[in-house]
């Protein structure tokens, strides 16, 4: 019988097992998989999410040897730290395994052999390479710093400078080093193998631009995120080029070659095969067939990463897969920007920022931590653009979202129902007359009957907004998916102020409409312990027990969705509900502080630390110049007019200064804090006679003057008010 069902395959990026998680990487790839993930297993779809620790790589054998420990110790310490804390935080792996398994070295090695015996898709070179005479090893490429040639930085690594966003090669690099005895390399001719990844440009582009595989249809390109496409457009502009795919290395994978004795399978080669040996180990132990996630036509693969990784999701790992010939590739790559925390990057040497495992240590006194914080990422979720993670909004997410507007709708719908009815759930029509009805297929159409009773407009509202949820999630789009959950709240809470059954019952005990209004916000309490369930899982399985009903299973949306649609009841009357219980003890309580103090204590801790670096940011003069070197320097005064990305580089914008009498193109470093739209128009002073220089492939005519504030956020100077452009500053 052919096979008709859809198997879901969800990835998230495998996080390196050289150090523990913080709080940009569980908005990256992790939250918004896991948020994805449950929401397909409620749909009743067939899914696997998998992931697990990536163990091999420069990174950790430099941990490995900074802290004078073999890489196993460094692995097995952080694979359980990390595997443990995505546990305690809800994200719901199927599978969370590691690329030192042997079903990991045997898949991996089996997919290098297959593209090997096809004997186009590699070619072998002879090169030179760093190799440090004191330790007797060759040196990747993070093994290397130097002097960056393109912006001077002399701390920049063999394969990128983290300064100017650069790519470069070790060779490239100013009075090179190594990183192991400090001393400069020598040069040593070595082989390798390289992936011609240069063969597979044609089809990549078509996939990318146009969704099309093979001639045939693929996916939406309209439904990828424009940064991913744009990301990978501007890398198959640039020309692909064959990439080396293995390693002269003692960590590792081997290359499964006689020849290639102490040569390792490059990380990058390696690491995203973890997601297939990840599937082939969950499939075992579940009895099914992992082919129909990988290879099946019915397939559906979803990368879920973080900006830097686009190329090797979209381009690189495709292009492999596509080579073997018997794999899928993705239908979408949604991944996100960075996730900044208060105003900076997350920086672990400087303190700035907080470790996942971290704030489960500092907040482990606070009810809901694991809920408040998925909900704080959420949304502030840096789906489109690079996002801010502050505490402020932190605390105003819980007080205003899940406190206020959650918890207060659902305790109040709980405190009347056991007050009014026993805990029972009215019948829409009057309570009375429902106990009247002792017959069991009366009752159920009665219940069907009394439906018509309802405000359809609230129940209308409700089953749209509840749509929306659903579709928002299915096109990744998960903030505007929390809007929707947020409106239904509100929808509550409006609903109930608006027919407000306490006043009702004072009145008159016996009226219907009492009965009527907290039915229907009973049945809306009931849609929202399923709503919530992906973004705040805990929380909507007290929701559930409060609630007196089963956990959530596989399908219950499908249910749901069909019930809301045909104006059936998602809980039935008579159905004896639990007692109240808060859900969200508000921050700012008058009467207890015990939670404010808690992140407090992590805002001051971040005043002292600017407060540190200020004290060590005493003003250090350059030497003195002499008045005629000063002279030399022609400043003028410019408007930018146009703005743009450089692509393949994070931290540059090309941009375009208006002097008066004639244009300048200006390659500056402050795309980690400008978009291109929002400085079109900013007055400007140009260094106007520094000496041209290229910028990836970008000739830049002069240099913008900026001042950086105590965050080391730059600023621009601008001349005063009125002036016109290219006058000069002196």
């Amino acid at each position: 019988m052919k096979d008709k069902n859809t198997h879901h395959l969800i990835t998230s990026a495998l996080p390196y097992a050289n150090g523990a998680l913080h709080l940009g990487h569980l908005a990256g790839a992790y939250l918004p998989a896991d948020i994805y993930a449950r929401y397909l297993r409620l749909k009743g779809e067939d899914v696997a999410f998998v992931c697990g620790s990536d163990e091999h790589g420069a990174a950790i054998t430099m941990r490995a040897k900074k802290e004078g420990v073999s890489p196993r110790e460094i692995i097995d310490k952080y694979h359980h730290l990390n595997k443990d804390t995505f546990e305690r935080l809800g994200i719901s792996f199927d599978i969370y395994r590691r690329t030192s398994d042997p079903l990991h070295y045997e898949t991996a090695q089996e997919i290098f052999l297959r593209l090997y015996e096809k004997g186009d898709e590699f070619e072998e070179r002879e090169t030179e390479q760093y190799y440090d005479e004191e330790y007797k090893q060759f040196l990747a490429d993070r093994y290397i710093t130097g002097t960056c040639p393109k912006c001077g930085h002399e701390e920049a690594y063999g394969d990128q400078c983290e300064k100017c966003g650069s790519a470069l090669s070790p060779l490239e690099l100013i009075n090179p080093r190594s990183t192991l005895s400090g001393q400069k390399p020598s040069l040593k001719k070595t082989k390798h193998w390289y992936f011609r990844l240069d063969k597979h440009e044609g089809w990549l582009r078509e996939w990318i631009a146009e969704g099309r595989l093979d001639g045939q249809f693929h996916h939406d390109p309209k439904t990828w995120k424009k940064h991913v496409v744009g990301q990978c457009m501007s890398w198959l502009d640039g020309r692909l080029i064959p990439r080396a795919i293995t390693r002269d290395l003692d960590w590792g994978i081997p290359v499964p070659l006689p020849e290639a004795e102490g040569k390792v399978l490059y990380v990058w080669f390696d690491a995203p095969i973890g997601y297939i040996s990840a599937t082939r180990q969950w499939a075992s132990e579940q009895g099914k067939n992992w082919e129909d996630y990988w290879k099946g036509p019915n397939a559906r693969i979803v990368h879920f990463i973080g900006k830097d990784n686009i190329v090797f999701h979209c381009i690189v790992f495709p292009a492999v897969l596509k080579a073997h010939g018997e794999y899928q590739l993705p239908v979408n790559v949604p991944a996100n920007q960075f996730l900044n925390f208060e105003g900076r990057k997350f920086s672990k040497s400087r303190g700035w920022g907080i470790e996942q495992h971290e704030y489960l240590k500092v907040f482990k006194d606070f009810p809901n931590k694991e809920d408040a914080l998925r909900y704080a990422l959420l949304r502030n979720m840096p789906e489109n653009r690079d996002s801010d993670f502050r505490w402020d909004e932190f605390a105003d997410y819980h007080d205003k979202d899940l406190a206020d507007k959650l918890g207060n709708f659902v305790n109040r719908v709980l405190v009347l129902t056991n007050k009014y009815y026993e805990g029972k759930v009215p019948d829409a029509a009057g309570d009375k007359a429902f106990r009247q009805a002792q017959d069991k297929a009366f009752r159920q159409d009665f219940d069907k009957l009394s439906l018509t009773a309802q405000d359809n407009a609230f129940r209308q509202k409700m089953t749209e907004l509840a749509q929306n949820w659903a579709s928002e999630i299915e096109a990744f789009n998960f903030r505007n998916a929390a809007n929707a959950f947020v409106e239904l709240c509100e929808l509550g809470n409006i609903y109930l102020q608006e027919k407000a059954p306490w006043a009702l019952w004072k009145a008159n005990p016996e009226d219907p409409a009492i009965a009527a209004c907290l039915n229907d916000a009973l049945q809306l309490t009931t849609l929202l312990s399923l709503i919530t369930q992906p973004f705040i899982p805990f929380t909507s399985d007290k929701m559930r027990r409060l609630l007196n009903l089963p956990k959530l299973q596989s399908g219950d949306w499908k249910d749901m969705l069909q019930k809301l649609q045909e104006q059936k009841p998602l809980l039935r009357a008579g159905h004896q509900i639990g007692k109240p219980e808060i859900l969200f003890a508000k921050i700012y309580d008058r009467k207890d502080d015990s939670r404010l103090r808690i992140i407090e204590a992590q805002k001051a801790k971040l005043q002292a630390l600017l407060e540190e670096e200020k004290k060590g940011q005493a003003p250090e003069l350059k030497p003195t110049v002499k008045f005629e070197d000063f002279t030399k320097l022609d400043l003028r005064t410019g408007t930018i007019i146009a703005a743009e990305k450089i692509p393949k580089a994070n931290k540059l914008l090309k941009v375009e200064v208006d002097l008066g009498f004639e244009k300048r193109t200006v390659v500056a470093g402050i795309a980690e804090y400008y978009q291109p739209e929002d400085i079109i128009g900013q007055r400007v002073v140009l260094l106007a006679n520094l000496a041209p220089r290229k910028l990836r492939g970008v000739e830049s005519q002069g240099m913008l003057l900026m001042a950086d504030n105590a965050e080391g956020r730059p600023g621009f100077l601008s001349p005063p008010e009125g002036w016109p452009n290219g006058f000069p500053i002196r």
